[in-house]
């Protein structure tokens, strides 16, 4: 029996774990200070700050992958920044799928992240406060180990819907073998060319793998009844 993916297929999976890990931790260094802000701010800004962090769930894929391929493009101002830079254009390359990725999943980092934030409360920073602790001491002492079940989630969540994108890869990757093409992009590739047989071991992988990443998610909340 012949195994069932050829070298595309491989190169495929290992890109978009590769962009699915890499897209997790970038969102966890840049959205954590957002949901810091967003849970404790009481600024006017908060609301329009957090629709923007949330537009991904309501835009369709598409629209937010047109208008970074426009921005990142030659004429446009990420584009043009980048081209001074001396980087170059970013669609149609590896580092242009993360810029994207970090993008469409923001909000669910973000959002799993400003709810544990929230959680929290004031008692515990009070407490800390008044043992003399500064601020960056009281963040990685007191709230980082309280938020901890928010991370766990918001690390599942991102990195699981990254490996899922579909609308958004395509628009400013493309299409390139074993530089853009990731497992969602393969998948619609063997279809179009009616190879069945490659679209279904992918696709079982793919929803065999979203199964166990919710029942992780799902068992974890029933076991700590307090996590977000």
């Amino acid at each position: 029996m012949t195994f069932p993916l050829d070298r595309t297929d491989l190169a495929a999976i290992w890109l978009t774990l590769e962009l699915a890990t890499l897209t997790t931790l970038l969102l966890l260094v840049i959205g954590t200070p957002i949901a810091w802000w967003l849970a404790r701010t009481s600024s006017r800004l908060k609301g329009p700050v957090a629709a923007v962090v949330a537009l991904p769930l309501v835009l369709p894929p598409t629209v937010i992958g047109f208008y970074l391929l426009v921005s990142m493009g030659p004429h446009g101002f990420i584009g043009q920044f980048t081209q001074g830079l001396g980087l170059g254009t970013l669609p149609f390359t590896f580092a242009g799928l993360v810029v994207g990725s970090v993008i469409y999943s923001m909000p669910f980092v973000v959002q799993p992240l400003q709810n544990a934030f929230t959680a929290i409360g004031a008692r515990p920073l009070e407490v800390a406060a008044t043992l003399r602790a500064g601020p960056w001491d009281t963040f990685f002492s007191v709230v980082l180990p309280l938020a901890r079940p928010g991370f766990v989630t918001a690390s599942i969540l991102g990195f699981a819907h990254t490996v899922g994108e579909f609308g958004v890869v395509l628009m400013i990757g493309g299409n390139i073998p074993e530089k853009t093409r990731v497992v969602s992009v393969q998948i619609f590739d063997h279809v179009e060319s009616m190879e069945y047989a490659q679209a279904h071991w992918l696709a079982g992988g793919m929803l065999l793998f979203s199964f166990l990443i919710l029942l992780a998610l799902n068992t974890s909340r029933r076991l700590k009844p307090g996590w977000t």
